[in-house]
């Protein structure tokens, strides 16, 4: 026998709540487990009983298992054996376990996305409790997050943390590599059920399509799974409105300004001069389609104001959210994308009126001495829904603006 070492998982500081494992197989002896953590006084027997669990479950019959644990938590410690088993063995078997109830819940097409927060899909650490930051979804993210050497063993990591993370409500989001990688990222992940995948470096409706038939070639059932293809080329933001038309399952576009800048040539600079022209015609593609439009992250992570102003320059272009890089960017982005209290009272008068006009059987809405045409009402309405969701009015709104019948 070949007796191959191979490894998985990180070490040194940054494998805080991770763990390092190399696997070689071996003629004779049984399974040794070789076990250095530091909870190993109240989790070490835990730990070896999953790893021999594991080795059981790939009739591994003689090998030595090295581990070396900071805190990992058993999704993590399962995925980074498996993956130092599999770089070995051809097996299609998945080690899985149990997953979350809450974890199975699909999410609604229409559903409010002001922020998603990326996390790299190789760092435990930053899973774990990302969702207690309050962001609408969060990223899996498996394509530049990761290194390429790591990608296989990410795979692993984010397939059980769909399974095993606590996302506090937050839609659980993939973004996925090009290419041939996607296929091997959708194979894994898709059968978890996960909320809403990204495409990367999408330029045409062949993209989505391609990706809807790997999506459809391992889903488990009907449950809805939703496309982001994210934008970040001069081809791409040419072919916006056919990218956002391609699929029902489309509910978003988002555009990437670091490739999209670096591809026209152009430093990307605060005040967005270089990229006004390609967030507009997303935007004006993705209410064409009737599908969100979705900014670009903002990079400066310490300047809270200039991300609020971003912030509303983005939400004033007709974007509906943005993307976040660092969880303190979260609430900024949320109070900047949320209908100010001028907004609402405006919105809810216009509504009023149109119910008022409904009640009475007229054919003509009214506000004041202005006349209220069937768009703008539909707008106010979006406003009012939108209040009514984050809770920034009460149900009983139309309380303070009700009038009377004539």
């Amino acid at each position: 026998m070949n007796e191959q070492i191979t490894i998985s998982g990180t070490q040194g500081k940054a494998a805080k709540s991770d763990c390092f494992i190399s696997f070689q197989q071996t003629v004779s002896g049984g399974n040794i487990i070789n076990l250095k953590s530091k909870v190993e006084a109240n989790f070490g027997n835990s730990i070896r009983n999953l790893a021999l669990d594991i080795l059981d479950f790939f009739e591994i019959e003689n090998s030595i298992l090295n581990i070396e644990d900071q805190g990992a938590l058993d999704f993590v410690l399962a995925a980074r054996i498996e993956a130092a088993i599999k770089k070995q063995i051809n097996s299609e078997n998945e080690y899985l376990l149990a997953q979350r109830k809450e974890n199975q819940i699909p999410t609604s097409k229409e559903k409010n996305r002001f922020s998603r927060l990326y996390l790299p899909g190789n760092s435990p650490k930053l899973m774990i409790n990302a969702g207690l930051h309050n962001p609408d979804g969060l990223i899996l993210d498996l394509e530049d997050a990761v290194s390429p050497d790591k990608k296989y063993e990410a795979r692993f990591l984010v397939r059980n943390a769909l399974r095993s993370v606590n996302f506090y409500g937050a839609e659980r989001m993939i973004r996925i590599n090009q290419g041939n990688l996607a296929e091997e990222d959708l194979k894994l992940v898709i059968p978890q059920k996960p909320n809403l995948v990204l495409i990367p470096k999408c330029e045409s409706a062949v993209n989505i399509n391609s990706i809807n038939k790997l999506i459809d070639k391992y889903k488990a059932d009907n449950q809805p799974i939703w496309l982001m293809p994210i934008i970040e080329s001069a081809l791409g933001v040419e072919m916006a409105f056919e990218i956002a038309k391609a699929a029902d399952n489309i509910v978003a576009l988002a555009i990437g300004l670091e490739d999209y800048t670096a591809d026209i040539g152009a430093p990307r600079t605060d005040n967005a001069t270089e990229s006004f022209y390609a967030r507009t015609r997303l935007v004006n593609a993705c209410k064409a389609a009737g599908i969100q439009a979705i900014d670009s992250v903002f990079s400066n992570v310490s300047d809270m104001e200039a991300l609020a102003e971003n912030v509303k320059v983005s939400k004033s272009l007709g974007f509906n959210g943005m993307g976040c890089i660092h969880p303190r960017q979260i609430k900024v982005i949320h109070d900047n994308f949320a209908p100010n209290e001028k907004e609402i009272e405006k919105a809810c008068k216009i509504v009023n009126a149109f119910l008022i006009a409904e009640e009475k059987g007229l054919g003509v809405v009214a506000l004041g001495s202005k006349m209220i045409d069937a768009p703008v009402v539909k707008r106010a309405q979006k406003v009012v829904d939108l209040a009514l969701n984050l809770k920034l009015i009460q149900d009983n709104w139309r309380d303070g603006f009700i009038q009377k019948k004539n």
